[in-house]
């Protein structure tokens, strides 16, 4: 029987994919054999790598976009299938945003929030499933979506209800662009990356947001690119309008630590 998880000649195309959780996800295909292309505004100082099932190295790809801009993600889908023929996986990663009190945030500023985490997505799939709809095997579209789409989102509320969007254009696109291509998300909660400190603190503070954790520990990259592998892969044919929750558990629920703290 086949290896279901091996992506040789399969061509992924992960935005943001230089590094944090893009990265992971990126490694995760390349170690499954696929052609990677990832892209972002600025080149990484090192693209992710890694050994193939053939034992070669396995190296991404890189092109320029800002995914706010249609006219450069049409260049993006326009090099890949120039450069491999093909795209059989779109995994929308690129995202994010610094906090912001939302009572006295800018509506320019919103919107370009707004813009990155949910139009820019939507774009991106429209261009990829024009592609997909024409290839016999189709393809997978997988949106990487957050735990602030699910729960309040204090400090990011125009990031929460974008991802909320994005969770909801899953599900719709999931119907509409059946049965040739499949589309799914992954809600992420906690990530151990490179910018983890803004948000939690130094590694004191890292450590003490861990244990608020089920599983103890934040997500890491690879966490996110196996859940991504799982829904790209055979293993996951009939899954299609998911929303796959990688959050080690959730959080424990507040009351019940202030019940406890009344126990005398």
């Amino acid at each position: 029987m086949s290896n279901p998880l091996d992506f040789t000649g399969k061509v992924v195309l992960v935005t943001g994919g230089g590094k944090g959780a893009g990265k992971g996800i990126s490694e995760r295909f390349l170690q499954q054999g696929a052609h990677v292309v990832i892209c972002g505004r600025q080149e990484p100082e090192q693209l992710p790598s890694a050994i193939s099932p053939q034992g070669n190295q396995n190296t991404a790809v890189f092109f320029p976009c800002d995914v706010r801009d249609l006219k450069q993600i049409d260049q993006l889908i326009g090099s890949t299938i120039k450069q491999f023929g093909r795209l059989d996986v779109l995994v929308n990663n690129a995202g994010g945003a610094p906090n912001a009190d939302a009572a006295t945030v800018s509506p320019r500023f919103s919107e370009s929030i707004i813009r990155l985490n949910l139009i820019a997505p939507l774009n991106l799939c429209q261009k990829a499933n024009a592609v997909m709809q024409e290839q016999a095997e189709g393809g997978v579209i997988i949106n990487i979506c957050s735990v602030s789409a699910k729960r309040p989102s204090p400090g990011t509320a125009a990031y929460g209800a974008a991802k909320a969007g994005l969770l909801n254009l899953t599900q719709s696109l999931a119907v509409e662009w059946a049965p040739k291509v499949r589309v799914n998300a992954v809600t992420a909660g906690l990530i151990l990356t490179e910018q983890a400190h803004l948000h939690y603190g130094d590694e004191e503070g890292i450590a003490s947001v861990a244990k608020t954790v089920p599983l103890q520990r934040f997500a890491n990259p690879s966490d996110i690119g196996d859940t991504c592998l799982y829904l790209a892969s055979p293993l996951s044919s009939y899954v299609s309008g998911a929303d796959i929750t990688v959050h080690g558990g959730g959080e424990k629920p507040a009351f019940l630590d202030a019940a406890e703290n009344t126990v005398s």
